[in-house]
């Protein structure tokens, strides 16, 4: 063979490749290791992009759990096939993926009534030990996850870094869902992170008055243009006299608690209306889950408190077109990119509260 040759053969085909591990609270190690051959019955897939995602930053503050291997977390993916197995035929090299965390048994009490999000043996991309994740150059999509994960093709025009987007909005679009917020409504949305703008703007979109509560001001400034209609720093202004005067003082049908803050959960049962409803969107931190709502509210009230997490894999094909269609804006929700060498420093970024959305590109 031709030196020439060889050396464009060594390039193509290297024996290693790039991973991030998290091994500390608040520490990456980005690391070699051995490339990955597409199984028989999965692919590879060179990630592109990869979201951080709050529940991400928790874990980072965290650390792993205690005598738990390090894992590569990542479960905000796009990228592109590049290997395919022998008995795979759904798929081929240059298709281009979207990839959510959720693989599902497909057999469970909650499963077999839909509720997949629900399933009693959920595992989670990224997330999950043994379902390494996308701060990766590369990683394995295995026939569970091919079968029973979300996955899909990302639309034609739509960048890797929007992709990215769709796995947190799947999840803010089935709650309005759940919801069917609507014209009548009026939404208060408590956190203007990445997670509340895309409240805000898709609350917007379905025909709602938004009232954003935040106490940041740099955070109320760049939520600014998801266009609410009141913005309100709840430390230096009374929010539940803003809600009742922007409803004729009744409150707001919809109360949104998109942040790990358990403040806001007592909040909301002070601003919501009678027979409205509070959704606790936002998971809090594992050291201090629990919180405090006053049980008279809802009681006579008839309010209604309800979780929201995670959603059925067809609102991850509709955020990816939702995205397309431009009613939700990629340009106005990523305020920083960083390559995966210099992870540490995304989530510091991530975590300053001086960005909204933090993505990692290969």
């Amino acid at each position: 063979m031709e030196r020439w040759a060889l050396s464009l053969l060594l390039r193509r085909t290297p024996s290693n490749m790039k991973a991030a591990f998290l091994v500390g609270p608040n520490h990456f190690d980005v690391r070699e290791i051995p490339d990955l051959v597409a199984p028989s019955d999965g692919l590879v897939l060179k990630v592109e992009a990869c979201g951080v995602c709050g529940s991400d930053l928790r874990r980072w503050k965290e650390g792993p759990i205690a005598g738990s291997e390090p894992l590569i977390p990542g479960h905000e993916i796009s990228g592109t096939v590049i290997g395919v197995g022998a008995l795979i035929s759904d798929y081929q090299p240059g298709d281009q993926l979207a990839v959510a965390p959720d693989v599902h048994c497909g057999k469970c009490y909650y499963c077999q009534r839909g509720f997949y999000n629900l399933c009693d043996q959920l595992h989670l991309v990224g997330i999950t030990s043994g379902y390494p994740g996308g701060f990766s150059e590369k990683m394995i999509l295995t026939e569970e996850v091919l079968t029973n994960g979300v996955v899909h093709r990302i639309p034609a025009g739509l960048t890797f870094e929007e992709a990215a987007l769709a796995e947190p909005l799947s999840s803010v679009l089935a709650c309005h869902a759940n919801l069917g917020t609507s014209l009548q409504d009026t939404v208060v949305v408590m956190g203007a992170g990445p997670i509340g703008c895309m409240h805000i703007a898709i609350a917007k979109a379905r025909g709602a008055l938004v009232i954003l509560s935040e106490p940041s001001a740099l955070r109320r400034e760049m939520a600014q243009v998801f266009q609410p209609e009141y913005v309100v720093d709840p430390f230096q202004k009374n929010l539940r006299e803003i809600v009742l005067s922007a409803t004729g003082h009744v409150g707001a049908d919809i109360v949104i608690c998109a942040n790990p803050v358990a403040a806001t959960h007592t909040q909301a049962v002070e601003v919501v209306r009678k027979h409205g409803k509070i959704v606790l969107f936002g998971g809090l931190p594992k050291a201090s889950p629990m919180t405090s709502l006053n049980g008279n509210l809802i009681h006579y009230g008839e309010v209604q408190v309800v979780g929201s997490f995670s959603y059925h894999p067809t609102f991850h094909a509709l955020a990816l077109q939702t995205i397309h269609r431009q009613q939700v804006r990629a340009d106005q929700l990523i305020t920083d990119t960083f390559p995966l060498e210099k992870i540490n420093e995304a989530f510091q970024a991530a975590a300053s509260g001086n960005s909204l959305k933090v993505i990692i590109k290969m």
